[in-house]
């Protein structure tokens, strides 16, 4: 629906998606923060596999009809409750950053927009609205509270988590003599045991290729492997999600699949994606029956590092959960927040 008074229109179809295709992206590319989690690609198959809600994809475009801003939004009823959630297509567990798509430079009249639909008739009968996942580099928790608030509505904001990263330098050796001594001692150490302790071992990555589904059904037998968690979040629904994503990032080029194999038996995997300089790493798993006194998950990602590097990317990005491994190479962290609204 569209008004020629309002500065948004929204659409409430899967077509919506369709619709504002060719813009999506370029938008994106100009945000603050350029999102994996944000492309139109990721957003439409995560709604395609997971979206079970009311859909609302708020576009928001200024008077010479340019597009700067999407709120990706759907809205979620629970039973014998007046009111619904509404929340970023993606939120929570599968997508790590995430926020409304916003032009650099034009969030306070995105905001403004938003707050008229927020508050006006085209929104949907809503009594909570959570912004979760959002990267430090948003001004979605530091502005946009203050427009709500002087909207008369009720607004929290709070650190949701850490984002561990690397800035990569322009060399492996670079890398390690920024480590301190005992971590660039391990990472050494464990790579030459490795070497010297078995017949043969080889890394690789799966960007893609006809037996792409055979790669995703092997991490995902390593992923529930790894432990009784990830065992129960990998339903078979999202065993599918997992699949669609693979083959979505693989036709995009993103994808970065990667194993490590020990005598001939994969041993650990990390489910990578490239994207925008950037290597996010998403989802991992290993076997530990499979040669876990060397470390085989460690090494993997030493050479994962040592091939960001070498191939021009400027972060190594373990994304969220402050596990200590991430440290043990150096990763520093950024701030992941959370904004709610109540009316």
């Amino acid at each position: 629906m569209s008004d020629p008074q309002r500065s948004y229109t929204v659409y409430t179809q899967r077509s919506g998606f369709d619709a504002l295709r060719p813009e999506w992206n370029a938008l994106l590319q100009r945000s603050r923060f350029n999102s994996v989690f944000l492309a139109w690609e990721w957003q439409t198959t995560w709604w395609d596999c997971l979206g079970t809600d009311e859909l609302f994809l708020v576009a928001f475009r200024d008077p010479a009809d340019e597009l700067i801003g999407i709120a990706p939004l759907f809205c979620r009823r629970n039973e014998n409750e007046e009111g619904c959630h509404l929340h970023v297509v993606g939120c929570a567990e599968v997508a790590d950053y995430l926020d409304l798509i916003i032009a650099a430079g034009r969030e306070q009249e995105v905001y403004s927009a938003f707050l008229d639909f927020l508050t006006g008739p085209d929104a949907p009968d809503w009594k909570r609205l959570l912004l979760c996942n959002l990267y430090e580099t948003s001004d979605t928790y530091r502005l946009f509270p203050i427009l709500a608030r002087d909207a008369g509505l009720n607004v929290g904001v709070k650190q949701e988590d850490v984002a561990p990263y690397i800035v990569l330098p322009d060399s492996f050796d670079a890398y390690l003599a920024g480590l301190n001594k005992k971590q660039r001692h391990e990472i050494r150490r464990k790579r030459k045991k490795l070497a010297r302790e078995v017949e043969s071992w080889r890394w690789f990555q799966v960007r893609g290729g006809d037996d792409l589904d055979v790669w995703v059904d092997e991490f995902l037998r390593l992923h529930r492997l790894a432990s009784a968690e990830k065992e129960a979040f990998m339903t078979e629904e999202m065993a599918v999600f997992f699949h669609r994503i693979a083959h979505t990032a693989a036709d995009q080029g993103w994808l970065a699949l990667a194993f490590i194999e020990v005598n001939g038996q994969l041993a650990a995997t990390v489910f990578n994606f490239d994207y925008d300089d950037r290597i996010w790493v998403y989802n991992s798993g290993y076997d530990p029956t499979a040669y876990k006194h060397l470390s085989p998950g460690i090494v993997l990602n030493s050479y994962l590092i040592e091939d960001a590097i070498e191939t021009g990317h400027k972060i190594f990005d373990f994304l969220q959960g402050d596990e200590i491994y991430k440290y043990r190479f150096g990763a520093v962290d950024a701030k992941v927040m959370e904004v709610e609204v109540t009316r």
